[in-house]
């Protein structure tokens, strides 16, 4: 079977952290009281799911998180599939993926396949099986 080992953490303000280890990946569950200027990939906590999307979370925090600011030891895997360019090309409009393209551009400052993976984040970024379904272009 997918053997997982749980790691519990209660930090500071309230803060609890549960880390789900399985053989291929993990899992992180957060909970916490709303921190003020809080924002980030699951939104911004002001009850208005309408500014929650990733094109506008990204317009507020960003695009990734900057190797100089992270704080995590090693580099993430950044993947871009020939699967995931046609499902990109086939689904996303074209001023979409040329939005998403400069914005990735412009919070990154790199080129190559981060900014592509960015850009597919940036046109499916709240289609949580979106990777799942590129694969489907083969």
């Amino acid at each position: 079977g997918n053997e997982k080992r749980i790691v519990h953490m209660d930090l500071p303000l309230g803060v609890k952290v549960t880390v789900f280890q399985w053989s291929n990946y993990m899992d992180v569950q957060i909970e916490m009281a709303k921190q003020p200027g809080q924002d980030g990939v699951c939104g911004n906590f002001n009850g208005n799911q309408g500014d929650d999307t990733t094109q506008a979370i990204m317009a507020r925090v960003g695009a990734r998180v900057r190797p100089s600011e992270c704080l995590l030891s090693g580099h993430a895997l950044v993947e871009w599939t020939p699967q995931m360019d046609r499902m990109m090309r086939a689904e996303c409009a074209a001023a979409t993926r040329a939005a998403g393209h400069a914005k990735c551009v412009q919070y990154l400052g790199a080129a190559g396949d981060v900014v592509n993976s960015c850009t597919f984040d940036y046109c499916f970024g709240m289609n949580v099986h979106a990777r799942r379904r590129a694969k489907t272009y083969a």
